[in-house]
C-alpha cells in the first residue's frame, strides 16, 4: 500500500533509520490507540506453546520508505506492505507517526502471489535495495538466500494466512543448493541507531546472479521482493527486486 500525505511545511526525513524510526513510533501509537491489534501484532507468543523460535514471531507488515532517507518533502507517500487484510487503523496510526493528515491510500485491494511457477527461467538477478543480514553471514549463495525466503513465507502464512504448507522442505533446499552464483557485487555497510537501545541497521546490498533450473524458486523470488528476506525486514532491511534475464 502507499499512504499519501500533504504537509503545511517541508518535513525532513533522516539519512538512515527511517523504517526503524516509522516501525518504533507505529507500535507506540497501536499500543496507545489500538492495544487490541498490538496485542495480536507485537506481543510475544510465550504463553501458548510454540516453538522457541516464534517466540517473537514475525510481525505482518514491512515499511517501505527507503526514498524518504534524507529527503526533504512537503507531499510524499509512505509504503507498506501488509500481510493481512487492510483495517483503517493502520492509516491512522501512521498518519499520527507523521504528524500530518492522510490525503489518499492506494493498494488497499488483497494481491495473490501463487507458490507454483507459471515461467520457466534459467537465470535470475537479484538486487539487495536496501541492508540485508542473513544468517549464518558470508555471500549470498543461493541456497542460503532461497532457505531464508521458504522460511519466512513459511512462517509468515502459518500465522497470518493459509496455514503451513506443504511442502518437502528439506528436498527443495537440497535443488536450490544445487543453483551456482554467477555474480556477486556486493557491498558490507555498519550502520546503528539508538532509539531507547542500540539496533545494528547494517548488511550488504548490491547485485548477485544465479543460474540453474530456477523455475520452482521463481514465486518463492517474487513473493519476497514484498516481504523482504533475512534480519529486521519490518524496519525495511532485506528489501530486494528481481528480474529474469
Amino acid at each position: 500500500m502507499r499512504l499519501h500525505f500533504e504537509a503545511a511545511r517541508p518535513v525532513r526525513f533522516p539519512e538512515v533509520g527511517t523504517a526503524n524510526l516509522f516501525r518504533g513510533q507505529f507500535g507506540k501509537v497501536l499500543h496507545r490507540r489500538h492495544p487490541e491489534l498490538y496485542e495480536r501484532w507485537f506481543k510475544p507468543l510465550r504463553e501458548v506453546g510454540v516453538p522457541s523460535g516464534l517466540h517473537d514471531p514475525p510481525r505482518p507488515f514491512v515499511f517501505r520508505v527507503r526514498h524518504l532517507e534524507g529527503a526533504t518533502v512537503q507531499r510524499f507517500h509512505v509504503g507498506i506492505n501488509l500481510f493481512e487484510t487492510y483495517l483503517p487503523e493502520i492509516g491512522e496510526a501512521i498518519a499520527e507517526v507523521v504528524h500530518q493528515p492522510l490525503t489518499g491510500i492506494e493498494g488497499r485491494e488483497m494481491l495473490h502471489l501463487p507458490l507454483e511457477s507459471t515461467a520457466q527461467a534459467s537465470r535470475v538477478r537479484v538486487h539487495f535495495l536496501t541492508p540485508t543480514e542473513l544468517k549464518p553471514a558470508g555471500e549470498p549463495e543461493f541456497g542460503r538466500l532461497f532457505a531464508r525466503i521458504r522460511d519466512r513465507i513459511a512462517t509468515l502464512r502459518t500465522l497470518y494466512g493459509a496455514g503451513p504448507m506443504n511442502l518437502d522442505f528439506r528436498a527443495i533446499g537440497q535443488r536450490a543448493a544445487a543453483i551456482r552464483m554467477t555474480r556477486c557485487q556486493i557491498a558490507h555497510q555498519t550502520v546503528t541507531r539508538t532509539t531507547g537501545s542500540r539496533h545494528p541497521l547494517g548488511g550488504f546490498t548490491g547485485v548477485t546472479e544465479y543460474e540453474g533450473d530456477l523455475t520452482e524458486f521463481l514465486p518463492y523470488l517474487e513473493i519476497a521482493a514484498y516481504t523482504g528476506v533475512g534480519r529486521q525486514t519490518v524496519w525495511g532491511k532485506g528489501e530486494i527486486a528481481i528480474e529474469t534475464f
